[in-house]
């Protein structure tokens, strides 16, 4: 599973009971959107077009969106695809599961940086920098051609997945099927160790330190790499249907309070006059307090989500259907909408707040209208 449909990785009874994963997966999509959207109009770097609003208040309601997405958002989609990796290398066998693999991921990693990234950096040349040259002539001294961006994730993914089909074959593991599914206390003293290794790796690789060519950020990978192995162990061990309510309830209680601590870091901020980059990384008390402060609200918040969509949102509709199977389209194809739609509105002159607030769910709407456009292009289902 990449961002694919559970009802394409289980037969019709068991993907019944999964329908809520991808109702959760279509949350995400729309989280990752948002998220970019956000960035490029609160930040003055980080995104292929950006206009940075002038008004602290936007920026700071941004940077705690921002903030709260990426304690969770990423790490949930390595979550679930662990969770369908082992059933559906059970079926498939090995050599069957890394063609399908390098097919689903493969493709779209070369489509990315070949094709898209040059055509979306020719837009933004074009348009915003204003200089009208065809895009041939672009292309004649373009020397970025590795360059993943969103598709960090699909490359990341990638290797997990060649990572753990290694290891079954050379180690022959097969995971404990007794191991029970962990309760409030278990999955927040989770939190908080996997928080302390964060600040460890970040005291080398801050956020926003990438590995080139592929893209990955390693101060978050600790995350991305601890919950692809719990999608892993909850597969094996059927935690997704043992998660009780009062798990629930509990972690909604943690992640509420965790939202009333994030104020606390502002006054550290600008109280105490520290640096915005000893949040990041480093051997500072506040990267500390901050590694820890986005495990345990994003540990809780992804699993108040898994419990409570398992009791409400295990439901579908034609529409919810075809949202959710262009999800791994929209995936793909929302950098080159979101250049689209703030290059049109690029010469509007009003404050990039207000250009957020409308063209957000413009943006969100496109992206998913043109990935199911994509979808009906001949062959493209067996990719995306």
């Amino acid at each position: 599973m990449t961002i694919a449909t559970a009802s394409q990785n289980q037969d019709s009874e068991s993907s019944k009971k999964l329908l809520y994963i991808d109702n959760i997966k279509v949350l995400l999509i729309i989280l990752v959107v948002l998220h970019h959207t956000f960035i490029a109009y609160s930040a003055s770097e980080g995104w292929y077009y950006n206009e940075q609003t002038n008004i602290l208040g936007a920026r700071i309601f941004a940077t705690a969106i921002i903030s709260i997405n990426q304690s969770f958002f990423m790490g949930y989609f390595f979550l679930l695809a662990a969770y369908f990796t082992g059933p559906s290398y059970s079926r498939k066998g090995a050599f069957k599961f890394i063609k399908d693999r390098l097919i689903r991921l493969g493709i779209p990693l070369l489509f990315y940086s070949f094709i898209l990234t040059p055509f979306m950096c020719y837009l933004v040349y074009y348009f915003a920098k204003e200089h009208h040259i065809t895009f041939f002539e672009y292309l004649s001294g373009y020397n970025s051609w590795i360059d993943l961006g969103v598709t960090w994730f699909v490359a990341a993914l990638l290797f997990f997945t060649l990572v753990y089909v290694a290891v079954k074959k050379i180690f022959k593991i097969n995971f404990n099927k007794s191991i029970k599914a962990p309760d409030s206390r278990a999955i927040l003293l989770f939190s908080i160790i996997l928080g302390i290794i964060s600040f460890l790796v970040r005291i080398i690789f801050p956020v926003g330190w990438v590995l080139k060519p592929v893209g990955f950020q390693l101060g978050h990978f600790p995350q991305y790499i601890a919950l692809f192995i719990i999608g892993l162990l909850a597969s094996k061990n059927n935690w997704f249907d043992q998660l009780s309510e009062k798990t629930g309830k509990q972690l909604k209680k943690s992640a509420g309070l965790c939202l009333l601590f994030f104020p606390v870091f502002f006054i550290i901020k600008f109280k105490l006059d520290t640096p915005s980059s000893w949040f990041s990384g480093g051997f500072h008390w506040q990267t500390l307090l901050y590694a820890i402060w986005e495990q345990w609200i994003g540990i809780s918040i992804l699993t108040t989500l898994l419990i409570k969509g398992k009791r409400n949102w295990n439901t579908t509709s034609e529409l919810l259907t075809k949202v959710s199977r262009s999800s791994f389209a929209v995936y793909i194809f929302h950098p080159l909408i979101i250049i689209v739609f703030t290059l049109c509105v690029r010469n509007w002159d009003v404050e990039p707040v207000i250009k957020l607030l409308i063209m957000t769910p413009l943006i969100i709407i496109g992206s998913f209208i043109f990935g199911s456009l994509v979808l009906l292009i001949p062959g493209v289902k067996k990719i995306l």
